[in-house]
């Protein structure tokens, strides 16, 4: 296959490819609980059998050939002939993952031969897939080939359900018309093997009335071959005149049925004749006799009429089961059209580009509003208001739009716990719950990282193993459970593990030793976890290929920060470790806070404002050494704005503002005050980046532009609560 186009039909291949092999991972660790459920073995089946089927059409062999074998084990799976275990289910994965990478590589190069490597490994895997036969199990086919086997009264019965059978009502003229019945059982022993054959003769008319040269023949045949239902149909095609012909599949076949239509193509799925001829069910001729009965029964006033499945079934040329089924499988398509004429693919770069102009439509209106107050414009007043709130709708949809549930990220994981906790020897289970919490579609991508890093960190470091849990009083399996949460216009994301937790004091005395801390510390519980997040800190004696090195958590925390989200850590010592990340719900535009001190104006997100309060000194015991303030009893750290960011310029006017108001602020459970001159009030904020030049500066997130074309600094919360308690 050469030249390969990489067009619109190849493309959603290998997006749909992905889907399934992903929905095929989540399938096979289902069944780690549940080995029993049917439909999860069945949607296996269906992803190998489909990625199977999609890859012979752009000649990719080496897909073929591989996802074949896998397949073949999965379908004694479905049909009983072998167990699902936990040995079968590791191998799988592995076929997963090698079905992934010869994806890719036939992406890269259709043409080229699969290289040593990989057919070795492809090669292994079949051979793991294959498994163990048992002597008595080769012995007993050999027996049967030689003929030395018997068939009881059981195995007879098991073959006529694995038959085809054939119903022949020849009609009177047939002999006259030079049909000759004996024929058609000859020309069926080449398609296979008739195996019983009953004669009805009730209808056989007796005495006088019988005649020689009429045709009474009417009988039904268990018939065995490989062969199709229209293959089967046309051996009889030269009597369809002079015989009424009722072919029923087999039994055996009612599973296969329900896999083809399972994986019918939906473009396929229209009328109930349709589908069951698509599906080898039925034939064309089976559908027009049945049209025939049906036509016949509308013309009888007195008989209602009957569906065509119904029909179908009374002429035994289908089971009622498969029209069933054909059935659901018409109704679900429809409600799936149905539900998809509600939905439209839209390319994430253009829904970005929306994301753009709406920002720059709510930069707009803040300038229209600007001016209208400027100018006094009060006709314009109402205008402007209305203007306002359509635009804030379509922030709100535009938003909405890039929003996505996390939960498709963290299912992810549950592969990760799996095997990271096979190579440690470890028995660990992962409990997921909110999945269904909605996120920034960018701040998903980003979290992926992190997530890996803390989930296996806590697989590594905090679960013990099976004999330490089994010592301690616990049971034997640890338990990592990730959950996600909306709060107060953030996403809150835990990592918990019921392990041994932290040790409080070889994290400090691992701090002290890399000059992290002083030894006379005084730092709290909280602030002695979060030391872990220090570059080059690790509590563990040995490093492993998963953690010890110190390397990694800083620039977790880093990537999390960059995110404008924070990540702290609680512990209890024997009983587990809680991470916990807050996260905004988007980068894009939030509601702010604007606030000025010293002729600057700033943003604060709003989510993050607790309240505002005049700052009177009279009222007030401000420690202006230690930078604490006594709010309602409480003592609060605080910053003055204006000296933070531009303290040169204070001493310059050498006076302070006669009115200050303190904004407080909370994040997590730190809070702190922020004192400024002036509030402005909220604002719809526009995050702009603020460039290589000034993007390490610190206490600054961000920039938006106002509607006067000067430009407002977001605060980094964080940074700046921590600038204020040091």
């Amino acid at each position: 296959m050469t030249g390969i186009d990489l067009g619109p039909a190849l493309i959603i291949f290998t997006q749909e490819a992905k889907d399934l092999l992903e929905e095929m991972e989540s399938s096979l660790l289902s069944l780690e609980d549940e080995p029993d459920d049917s439909e999860t073995v069945n949607s296996v089946f269906r992803a190998m059998h489909t990625i199977k089927g999609s890859a012979g059409l752009f000649g990719f062999n080496p897909v073929v050939s591989f996802t074949h074998e896998a397949e073949t084990v999965l379908d004694h799976v479905r049909n009983g002939e072998r167990d699902i275990d936990a040995a079968l289910i590791s191998v799988l994965l592995d076929c997963k993952d090698h079905t992934a990478v010869l994806l890719e590589f036939c992406l890269e190069s259709p043409d080229a031969e699969l290289t040593d490597e990989l057919s070795a490994a492809g090669d292994e895997l079949v051979k793991q897939l294959g498994g163990n036969e048992t002597a008595s199990e080769i012995q007993t086919v050999d027996d049967v080939n030689e003929g030395n086997a018997s068939i009881d009264s059981e195995g007879d019965a098991k073959d006529i359900a694995d038959s085809w059978l054939i119903s022949l009502a020849f009609k009177s003229d047939a002999f006259r018309m030079g049909v000759d019945p004996l024929s058609f059982f000859r020309y069926l022993k080449t398609l296979g093997q008739i195996q019983r054959v009953l004669l009805i003769t009730s209808d056989i008319p007796e005495g006088d009335e019988f005649d020689p040269e009429s045709c009474y023949i009417h009988c039904k045949l268990a018939f065995k071959s490989d062969a199709d239902k229209q293959t089967i149909e046309d051996v009889f095609e030269f009597a369809a005149d002079d015989c009424d012909i009722n072919i029923l599949p087999p039994n055996s076949k009612i599973e296969t049925y329900y896999s083809l239509l399972d994986d019918l193509s939906e473009s396929h799925i229209q009328r109930l004749g349709d589908i069951l001829v698509e599906v080898g069910a039925l034939t064309q001729n089976d559908i027009d006799k049945a049209i025939q009965t049906q036509a016949d029964g509308e013309l009888r006033a007195d008989q209602d009429k009957k569906p065509l499945g119904e029909i179908l079934v009374e002429q035994q040329v289908v089971q009622a089961a498969v029209v069933d089924k054909a059935l659901e499988k018409q109704q679900q398509v429809k409600q799936k059209a149905a539900a998809e004429a509600s939905f439209i693919r839209v390319d994430s770069n253009k829904l970005g580009q929306l994301i753009d102009l709406v920002g720059e439509l709510v930069i707009s209106g803040a300038a229209m509003d600007l001016m209208v107050g400027k100018h006094g414009l009060a006709d314009v007043e109402e205008v402007a208001e209305t203007m306002n709130s359509l635009v804030s709708g379509i922030r709100d949809t535009a938003l909405d739009l890039r929003m996505v549930p996390i939960g498709e990220t963290f299912s992810r994981f549950r592969r990760v716990v799996r095997d990271v906790s096979k190579d440690l020897g470890k028995n660990i289970e992962l409990k997921i719950s909110g999945g269904e919490t909605e996120l920034d579609k960018t701040v998903v991508e980003k979290i992926n990282d992190p997530l890996t890093h803390l989930i296996r960190n806590s697989l590594d470091h905090g679960i013990e193993t099976p004999e330490q849990r089994l010592q301690a009083g616990k049971s034997e399996k640890g338990h990592i459970k990730l959950t996600a949460r909306h709060q107060s216009g953030h996403v809150i994301i835990q990592i918990i593990d019921d392990g041994a937790g932290l040790n409080k004091e070889r994290i400090v005395a691992k701090a002290v030793a890399n000059g992290i801390v002083e030894e006379n510390h005084n730092l709290t519980d909280q602030e002695i976890y979060n030391l872990i997040f220090a570059a080059g800190l690790s509590t563990k004696d040995e490093a492993s290929d998963l953690s010890g090195r110190g390397v990694g958590m800083d620039v977790v925390r880093r990537n999390i920060e960059a995110l404008r989200g924070s990540v702290n850590i609680d512990s209890r010592p024997g009983e587990g470790a809680t991470i916990t990340i807050q996260l905004p719900l988007t980068l894009a535009i939030i509601d702010g806070f604007m606030v000025e001190a010293s002729n600057e104006r700033y943003i604060i997100p709003l989510s993050m404002v607790e309240e505002c309060v005049e700052m009177n000194g009279d009222n007030w015991q401000v420690d202006e050494v230690q930078n604490y303030v006594n709010l309602r009893g409480v003592a609060m750290p605080y910053l003055r704005l204006a000296e933070y960011f531009n303290a040169a310029k204070v001493e310059s006017n050498n006076k302070k503002k006669v009115r200050q108001s303190l904004v407080v602020v909370r994040l997590g459970k730190n809070k702190a005050g922020f004192v400024v001159d002036e509030l402005h009030g909220e604002h719809q904020t526009v995050i702009k980046p603020l460039g290589k030049i000034f993007e390490n500066l610190d206490g600054l997130t961000g920039a938006t532009v106002l509607g006067d074309g000067n430009v407002a600094l977001i605060l980094d919360v964080q940074g700046l609560i921590k600038a204020a308690t040091t």
